[in-house]
Order: C-alpha cells, then sequence, then structure tokens
C-alpha cells in the first residue's frame, strides 16, 4: 500500500494535543529547546494566542500524513523595531516520521512563506552542536553557523554547546 501524501498546513488549536506528546517523546526532547512534558493545555493556548491575518508576524505549521501530525515548525518575528526583518526559526519531526522528508517539507514551506510574502530577510536558531542531521538540514536551506555558544543548554544533566546559525534572504526583494 503507498505511503499517504504529506501535507503541508497551519496549526490548528486541535492539533495540540499531537504537539505536546510528539514534543514529550524523550527522543525528539532531547534535540529541543523546549522543557520536556510540555501540555496540551499549553500548546492549544500558545496555538490559540497566535498572532494571525496579514499583519502576523508568525507562522506555525504542522506536516500531516495519512490524518496524523508528524512534525511541526514555525517561524517566530521580532518585535523590536530594529530587528522586524528577522524572525527565529523553530522545528520538530516525530520520531517515527524523521529521515523520510518531513523536515524538509516543512522548511521548504517556511521559506517560501518568508522570501515571497513576509518581507523577512534574516532567519536565526540554535541548534545541538551533535544534532548532524538538523544541521544538515539546516545547511540544505542556505543557513550557515555563525558562532558556537558554549555551555547554553542543560540536556540531560549535562550543559551542552549549541551553533547559532542563520539564513540570509537569497534574493531579496527589489524596487521594479
Amino acid at each position: 500500500m503507498p505511503e499517504a501524501a504529506l501535507i503541508i498546513r497551519r496549526v490548528r488549536p486541535d492539533d495540540a494535543a499531537a504537539i505536546a506528546a510528539a514534543m514529550s517523546d524523550p527522543e525528539v526532547a532531547r534535540g529541543l529547546l523546549q522543557m520536556p512534558y510540555g501540555s496540551e493545555e499549553f500548546w492549544r493556548k500558545r496555538i490559540a494566542e497566535m498572532p494571525a491575518g496579514n499583519s502576523a508576524q508568525e507562522i506555525m505549521l504542522v506536516a500531516e500524513r495519512g490524518g496524523f501530525v508528524v512534525g511541526n515548525a514555525g517561524l517566530h518575528g521580532m518585535n523590536a523595531l530594529r530587528r522586524r526583518h528577522v524572525a527565529g526559526l523553530g522545528i520538530s519531526v516525530n520520531r517515527s516520521a524523521q529521515g523520510q522528508g518531513v523536515g524538509s517539507a516543512l522548511m521548504a514551506a517556511l521559506m517560501d512563506w518568508a522570501d515571497r510574502w513576509a518581507q523577512i530577510l534574516r532567519i536565526e536558531l540554535t541548534v545541538f552542536s551533535d544534532n548532524e542531521a538538523a544541521i544538515g538540514l539546516y545547511r540544505k536551506f542556505g543557513f550557515v553557523h555563525e558562532g558556537t555558544h558554549r555551555a547554553y543548554a542543560l540536556r540531560d544533566g549535562v550543559y551542552a554547546d549549541v551553533h547559532a546559525m542563520a539564513r540570509l534572504h537569497p534574493q531579496p526583494p527589489a524596487l521594479p
């Protein structure tokens, strides 16, 4: 039987349970800067309070396959006037869906939104320095290593380093 098609769509409040469950998976959680054991209520509130419409400086997407959420990713704009051209990126792929193109599909959709619609010039992220799969994914989409933050975050009882990576718009909009 062929595998169900991957659908990328905007997050909905009823996705909260799936997102909370995925981010509570110990193998997924150790690659994120989120705290483990996030609640469905936390994610439902975060999704419900997310700005929407033409003035929103952020977007959160999910990847759905066969009716199940298998990943999520978002771009979160900066509020400071001098940093409004910047967004932070976060992404998570369920353990069962890793290595299947889910991360690439989410990244492609976010880069399209950022480059063609949202006037975002710079996208920033941090990634644990030993997360080679994620670093490879980010490089595939034009992110470059800008530095390393030593002992940045506590993970599994040990302070771990992260790399700061960023991507500048490959073809910034120009006047006609």
